[in-house]
């Protein structure tokens, strides 16, 4: 088989959505035994102050008690379709990815007046 080259995976890696990264995760633990995402949770904040960036990213960490308006309001958001909407609401994860860190705290503020418990990494 042959190998992929880091580029074309991160190019691959850009045209998912959250819910395949998401799964393309699960399956990584599952396979290999280590959480892909420690390591990059833990090399993001490094990276950005770094490069002295603005940029934020808005994570889900728990729906609340008021789901429904969650996930209209995660579909407003992301774009997504009801079921990945869904589906982000019932697992968490990232919202939106190295946004400005306004717009990002605007996202926070609309989901933790829906319920939501958000934070911004």
């Amino acid at each position: 088989m042959a190998k992929i080259k880091t580029e074309d995976f991160i190019a691959s890696l850009k045209e998912m959505t959250i819910l395949e990264v998401k799964e393309l995760v699960d399956a990584m633990k599952e396979e290999f035994g280590v959480d892909p995402s420690a390591v990059a949770v833990a090399a993001a904040p490094v990276a950005t102050e770094e490069a002295g960036s603005s940029t934020k990213t808005v994570v889900l960490k728990s729906a609340g008690g008021s789901k429904i308006n969650v996930v209209k309001l995660l579909k407003e958001i992301t774009g997504l379709g009801l079921v990945d909407a869904k589906a982000l609401a019932d697992n968490g994860g990232n919202v939106k990815e190295n946004i400005p860190a306004e717009e990002a705290e605007q996202i926070k503020a609309q989901l933790e007046e829906a319920g939501a418990e958000v934070e911004l990494a």
